[in-house]
């Protein structure tokens, strides 16, 4: 399977990469088919020399059945040679990661988000929920006291 990707160049901490169309079973840095580009990602986003792409040679590998990793279908897309692909959700990255840990010794946090997507009809078992609490209790107070 074809993938069009990264390739990473330059020295340690100043990365430099390379779009490049490769086997997926070659490693990352390894042999590819044809450099189609490069990416500088240490250059401010409006620089011209931040991304470099062949437009020609992109869509052709695409048309070819080349499939592009998620960041390179971001590169792309932000520069018009494919639609701009869909963000993932990943609701977890947007809460700090303190509270991520505090989240997961905590099995009943995640399940509280669910209801919240219905208000509607949560608000009715709410509503009917203390009442069904309120008659257990008074029918646990006699016994109490018949003891």
């Amino acid at each position: 399977m074809l993938k069009i990707r990264l390739s990473r160049g330059g020295t340690k901490k100043r990365p430099v990469y390379k779009v490049v169309v490769a086997d997926s079973r070659r490693a990352r840095d390894g042999r590819f088919i044809e450099k189609v580009g490069f990416f500088n990602p240490l250059l401010p986003k409006d620089k011209k020399e931040r991304v470099g792409l062949e437009a020609e040679r992109i869509k052709y590998w695409l048309s070819e059945g080349a499939q592009p990793t998620t960041r390179v279908a971001r590169i792309l897309g932000e520069n018009n040679i494919i639609p701009m692909p869909v963000n993932g959700n990943n609701p977890n990255k947007a809460i700090p990661k303190k509270e991520r840990k505090k989240e997961g010794d905590e099995a009943a946090v995640p399940a509280a988000p669910a209801p919240a997507a219905a208000p509607v009809e949560a608000a009715p078992a709410k509503a009917e929920a203390p009442k069904e609490e309120a008659a257990p209790a008074e029918a646990e107070a006699p016994k109490e006291e018949a003891k």
